[in-house]
C-alpha cells in the first residue's frame, strides 16, 4: 500500500447518484486547490450522472454493479481490478449507497474514506443515510449536527473517525433545512480533508490504530 503525503495522490470514486461531492473534487483538482488527480469512476448506478461528470472531464468511468457481476465475489474482485489497474492511492465514497467487498478492503487497506452527514457515532448505522439521518436529527430537536469523515471497514459507519466538522442547524426548519446547511459545508470539508491527507497532516494508518 502506498504511503500518502507529500506527493500528488491518486483517487478512485465510488459514487452512486448526482455526484456533487465528485464534482467538488474533481473542480479542486483541476483548479490546484487540492494536489491530487481524479484517476477513475465507479458507480454502481449505470443511469448516475456521476459516470457522466467524470467523462465530461476525461475520466475514465464504468457501471459496475450486480447487473454486471450477479455474483457479490466476482464484483468486489471487479472494483478492486479497476481500482489497481488506474494505480490509485486513495479510495473516496462519494455518496456510494452499496457495502464495499473484503477484497478491496483488504487490498486499500485503511484507504477507503466515506462522509456521513452527522457527527459519529451519532445517527449511523445500517439505514441510516440521506434524510433518514436528517429526519432522526430533526426528531431530536438537536440545534447542531454535522459531517464525518471515516475509514470504511466491513459494518456500516463504524470505521475510524479521520475528521468531523460541527455545523450549527435549525431543526424547526425540518429536514430540507438540515439537509441543505449540511451539504453547503460538505463540498469544502472534503477538499479540507483530502488536502490534510495529502500533506500528511492526517495518517490514515495512524487514525486506523483505534476504532470506536
Amino acid at each position: 500500500m502506498s504511503d500518502l503525503g507529500a506527493e500528488s495522490i491518486s483517487l478512485g470514486i465510488l459514487a452512486s447518484h448526482g455526484g456533487t461531492n465528485l464534482q467538488a473534487i474533481i473542480d479542486a483538482c483541476e483548479n490546484g486547490f487540492l494536489d491530487a488527480n481524479v484517476s477513475v469512476v465507479v458507480s454502481n448506478n449505470s443511469k448516475s450522472y456521476s459516470l457522466q461528470r467524470a467523462r465530461n472531464s476525461g475520466i475514465p468511468a464504468f457501471h459496475l454493479s450486480p447487473r454486471t457481476h450477479p455474483k457479490e465475489k466476482d464484483l468486489d474482485l471487479a472494483i478492486e481490478g479497476v481500482f489497481k489497474k488506474y494505480k490509485v492511492d486513495l479510495i473516496i465514497l462519494a455518496g456510494y449507497m452499496k457495502h464495499i467487498g473484503p477484497s478491496v478492503l483488504k487490498t486499500f487497506h485503511n484507504r477507503v474514506i466515506n462522509s456521513h452527514p452527522a457527527l459519529l457515532p451519532k445517527y449511523g448505522g445500517k439505514g441510516m443515510y440521506g434524510d433518514h439521518v436528517h429526519e432522526a436529527v430533526v426528531k431530536d430537536k438537536s440545534n447542531e449536527s454535522g459531517i464525518t469523515i471515516h475509514l470504511v471497514d466491513e459494518n456500516y459507519d463504524n470505521g475510524a473517525i479521520v475528521s468531523q466538522k460541527i455545523v450549527a442547524i435549525d431543526h424547526l426548519g425540518g429536514v430540507d433545512s438540515v439537509r441543505d446547511e449540511i451539504q453547503r459545508h460538505e463540498h469544502n470539508f472534503w477538499i479540507e480533508t483530502l488536502n490534510k491527507i495529502q500533506k500528511g497532516e492526517i495518517d490514515l494508518d495512524k487514525v486506523g490504530v483505534q476504532t470506536r
